[in-house]
């Protein structure tokens, strides 16, 4: 008797829209509720336990393993290392907060989110930025535009830059291949950082300073104080760095292999949980404390990106499917379909959902395949899900914990449509385009 695949229905895909749903409106709706972690993990299990049993018997069981040991898990040991380290690494600089001052902050975080992550640069530089902000009584957009610049639009030059980008990389996209993405990066930041520059520097000449005039352009201002603590953490960054760059099946064929030992198998994972130790072991308590280093926001993304990756298996199976039907063919269309959805759902399953997409679309002759797909689709997936990331608030992880903090530091931010209509479609979409248009077509 011949086996016959199992076929994915349309309503299996209900409990995925049901988990990035809640998501993305419950912060809205039921605030107090959602934000306590036992809450999101009841919630989780409801929704991603019956659709795993259901997955097993429906015969998805092999799918759902690989989405959970081969995708979850390498996933989120990454960020979790990347957040553990940069929380035991703490920056202090202590100058003025002129308009040069300040773009010159979001330019180095804007190229330290592809080393170190969007998670990890934000979490780095916000409260210092602040802190050197405190006297600015404009202090709003340079949090918008940190979130846009840092906690977004930076990490695109590697896997370590933003989940999406390392959820393709799993999926056969070379390490070495993400610093092509430069022109498209370098064109983004330097356009940005531009108009954040000529905005700070008319309110910081045509506003007070909470009350006190700002120093004029001939007056001395403060000279820069910088100070590190936990520096034994930017070895452990850098041995993040190397892992992921050289500890994967392209190096070390050996890793691939079905019948290979579990311990090369996950010989990355092990690596950078060796890594999670010793930074917990040899960075002072102080350091950590003056960060105000905290477990909850690690453990949030754990609860939810479970539930995620567990009900996008049969999504990520209906549109390998179905990709022909869909309509999205062109690099325009995909990176404008995966723009969509990362901003107003989650960057990382989209990209992962789209990159299924392409996976069912044939190849023309002379397409250069990356991924398994043709390369042009894959820059395109790329940027869109980590540029549109920056559209919403629950576009991308770190832009509710750059506003969390803000808050807690007394910046009155915008609303969630007050943030979109105000800020990311006037000013990021244009932007977005005008790099399409030059750089997709």
């Amino acid at each position: 008797m011949q086996n016959v695949e199992p076929q994915v229905e349309p309503w299996m895909l209900l409990p995925f829209a049901v988990m990035l749903l809640a998501i993305a409106l419950a912060p809205l709706f039921a605030g107090r509720v959602w934000e306590k972690n036992s809450n999101k993990f009841v919630f989780t299990l409801l929704v991603s336990l019956p659709t795993a049993v259901f997955l097993i018997y429906e015969g998805f069981g092999h799918n759902l393993f690989h989405q959970i040991f081969y995708d979850y898990l390498p996933f989120i040991i990454l960020l979790c290392s990347l957040f553990v380290v940069t929380g035991g690494l703490r920056l202090h600089y202590n100058t003025t907060a002129t308009p040069t001052v300040n773009t010159a902050v979001l330019f180095v975080g804007y190229g330290l989110a592809s080393v170190v992550g969007t998670t990890g640069a934000s979490m780095l530089l916000i409260r210092p930025l602040l802190e050197m902000n405190r006297h600015r009584t404009n202090k709003v957009h340079t949090v918008l535009f940190f979130i846009a610049l840092v906690a977004n639009c930076g990490g695109v030059l590697s896997p370590l830059g933003d989940p999406p980008l390392f959820l393709l990389y799993l999926r056969g996209a070379p390490f070495g291949w993400f610093p092509t993405l430069f022109p498209e990066w370098a064109f983004v930041g330097a356009t940005i950082l531009l108009i954040y520059y000529l905005l700070d520097t008319y309110l910081y000449k045509h506003r007070d300073f909470m009350g006190v005039r700002p120093r004029g352009e001939n007056e001395e201002d403060e000279p820069l104080s910088i100070s590190v603590g936990g520096v034994i953490n930017i070895f452990y960054l850098s041995a993040i760095v190397l892992a992921v760059a050289f500890v994967n099946p392209s190096n070390i064929p050996a890793m691939a292999a079905e019948d290979a030992p579990v311990w090369l198998k996950f010989m990355r994972e092990i690596i950078l949980v060796a890594i999670i130790v010793l930074s917990l072991i040899s960075t002072r308590r102080r350091v950590r404390r003056d960060n105000r280093f905290s477990w909850e926001p690690i453990i949030e993304v754990a609860i939810l990106f479970i539930g995620i990756f567990v009900t996008m298996t049969p999504a990520l199976e209906y549109l390998n499917a179905n990709a022909s039907m869909l309509g999205v063919t062109t690099p325009r269309d995909f990176f404008y379909s995966a723009g969509v959805l990362s901003s107003f759902l989650d960057n990382a399953p989209t990209a992962v959902a789209f990159h299924t997409v392409a996976e069912g679309l044939n190849v023309a002759e002379g397409v250069p395949v990356v991924a398994g797909i043709a390369e042009p689709l894959l820059r395109a997936i790329a940027l869109g899900s980590v540029f549109f990331g920056a559209m919403t608030y629950v576009g991308n992880g770190p832009n509710f914990m750059v506003k969390a903090i803000a808050e807690e530091a007394g910046v009155k931010m915008p609303s969630f449509f007050g943030y979109i209509f105000k800020f990311s479609l006037p000013l990021l979409l244009v932007v977005y385009i005008v790099m399409q248009i030059i750089f997709i077509g």
